[in-house]
């Protein structure tokens, strides 16, 4: 049974995490379609919520750990659209973390029950790297890395 909590931060299985989102009026074009920049939305709202159910949000990473992310990289293929009213999931696995930088891949799936018959509307591969608040690179936050460890995510 999916709770409220599941609906707001998704919910991990086999180290991918789900994230549900739901297409709406203002994601799309004239003619209904999500507009293109939009699955970069959605998936920076998975990669959010990814931190925050493992148990580091940013503003803890932030706060307490003087480390923030700037994507470094990134590749987008779209594959196909996604319209109004669409049910999407967003998944997101991490392939890497080390030293300063983090590497993810996320795909955005219209079919929540059988993903894995579903191939991706969209696929995204990105490296972050991790910086202080003086936009220099630092090491990803022990806590980062064994919360990760924790979740099952670290490859």
């Amino acid at each position: 049974m999916m709770t409220d909590k599941h609906m707001q931060m998704g919910h991990m299985k086999e180290g991918v995490h789900h994230f549900p989102v739901r297409v709406y009026y203002e994601d799309t074009d004239a003619q209904g379609i999500v507009y293109h920049a939009n699955y970069l939305r959605y998936a920076e709202r998975a990669r959010t919520e990814f931190l925050r159910l493992i148990g580091v949000p940013h503003q803890d990473l932030v706060v307490q750990h003087d480390a923030g992310f700037s994507v470094r990289q990134l590749t987008i293929h779209y594959a196909a659209p996604a319209h109004i009213d669409d049910a999407l999931v967003v998944q997101t696995v991490l392939q890497s973390a080390r030293g300063a930088v983090m590497a993810l891949r996320q795909t955005i799936h219209h079919c929540a029950a059988s993903l894995a018959s579903c191939p991706p509307l969209v696929a995204i591969d990105l490296t972050l790297a991790c910086l202080n608040q003086h936009g220099r690179p630092t090491r990803l936050p022990r806590v980062l890395l064994d919360a990760l460890d924790h979740s099952h995510a670290r490859p």
